[in-house]
């Protein structure tokens, strides 16, 4: 059922990985665009990233700005449908359930609700943050900016990581999947913990009351 797919998947990868930059450029921006919205390419951005990255090490300074380019456009185009669409077209694509649990994310963490999906590699998924943040109305520029930091340091790191390590980025990505997405659950919520202690033992001072001194008494302007 997927043979087209995976056969899709290896031109590109042989194709785009190979092009000359003002044809890979552009294919690139495509690529991401088609994965974010409406057509899904698991892990083929990433492996696009690290592939040109392998074969030309100088690409790692501009090439993961045109996946996370890509990324973006895609899923602005998703969270533009959804925006009108409702909770009518999102709850048609998915559950109840996931839906009520992505929106207690966005209610709880507003944007790392989005960056965080967005830097993470399969299993966990994405879309669905995209499309309820498109329900939900979350501001357009900061769904747009956030998106687009968070993809781009994601793709950096690949890239740079490609350059000394090669495609066995990759496989630790995506057979440890879990494993990253936990480790860097634990560090939010450790960074959210600590911001509140932080910010509960801060609390203001009680401006002096106009007419009194420190001690309680009236100053030079009072009766006493």
């Amino acid at each position: 059922m997927f043979d087209w797919l995976r056969a899709f998947a290896r031109w590109l990868e042989v194709y785009v990985i190979g092009m000359p930059l003002y044809f890979a450029a552009p294919a690139m921006i495509l690529i991401g665009a088609l994965d974010s919205s409406l057509l899904s390419l698991p892990e083929i951005n990433d492996y696009l990233v690290v592939g040109r990255c392998i074969k030309n090490p100088s690409a790692v300074i501009y090439f993961p700005l045109l996946a996370a380019a890509g990324s973006v456009l895609g899923c602005l185009l998703l969270y533009s449908i959804m925006r009108r669409g409702g909770q009518t077209v999102l709850r048609k694509r998915f559950s109840l359930n996931s839906i009520r649990k992505v929106e207690k994310a966005y209610a709880r963490f507003g944007f790392l609700a989005i960056a965080i999906p967005a830097i993470l590699p399969p299993p966990l998924p994405f879309k669905i943050f995209v499309a309820t943040a498109g329900t939900l109305e979350y501001p357009r520029w900061k769904f747009l900016l956030t998106v687009m930091l968070a993809r781009s340091f994601r793709y950096y790191v690949e890239g740079i990581l490609a350059v000394f390590y090669g495609r066995r980025v990759l496989t630790f990505a995506r057979d440890n999947g879990l494993v990253i997405a936990s480790v860097v659950a634990a560090l939010v919520l450790i960074g959210l913990i600590i911001y509140i202690f932080i910010n509960r033992k801060r609390v203001p001072e009680k401006p002096e009351e106009e007419g009194t001194d420190a001690d309680g008494f009236m100053d030079e302007e009072g009766t006493l």
